[in-house]
């Protein structure tokens, strides 16, 4: 009986290590850029791998690399009221046929594998009413206030 219990507490130390040291690891992955897609005018997909795992990296990561963004890939490409919409993919096992319904296509690839599986990280927008607004699909909304202060949005 005795044993069993160290062998317990063990198991349970070891979990206690792992499991941070993943998250950890997880966390300090610096997120890649796979590619970049324009839609219309104001629209644009950022396909990425090892996204930041919390809406609070999320933010921070789009808030720190905005201006790379805007020099490297036009993005945001807003329209002349200033308005935008870009949202962050996860790109997955990469492009695939559109074949199955529920994936989203690049029609600026002329190729048979130009989509991608619905997999969406989060969203920025800004348009002239609501101002910059980040919705995050595992999570919650936030807005960008005025002073740059990140805003909880209230879930209706």
């Amino acid at each position: 009986m005795r044993m069993k219990k160290k062998k317990a507490i063990a198991l349970f130390f070891l979990a206690g290590c792992v499991l941070p040291g993943y998250w950890i690891w997880l966390s300090l992955r610096p997120v890649e850029i796979i590619a970049v897609h324009h839609r219309g005018n104001n629209f644009s997909a950022i396909l990425i791998q090892n996204p930041p795992i919390t809406d609070n990296g999320k933010i921070n990561w789009w808030m720190e690399n905005k201006a790379t963004f805007k020099e490297k890939y036009n993005v945001p490409n807003p329209a002349k009221d200033g308005s935008f919409s870009v949202t962050v993919w996860l790109f997955g096992d990469g492009y695939k046929e559109e074949g199955k319904y529920d994936r989203f296509c690049f029609n600026d690839m002329k190729t048979k594998k130009n989509c991608i599986e619905k997999d969406a990280v989060f969203t920025v927008t800004n348009s002239k009413n609501r101002g910059t607004v980040f919705t995050v699909y595992d999570g919650d909304n936030y807005r960008l206030g005025q002073n740059g202060d990140i805003i909880k949005v209230a879930s209706d």
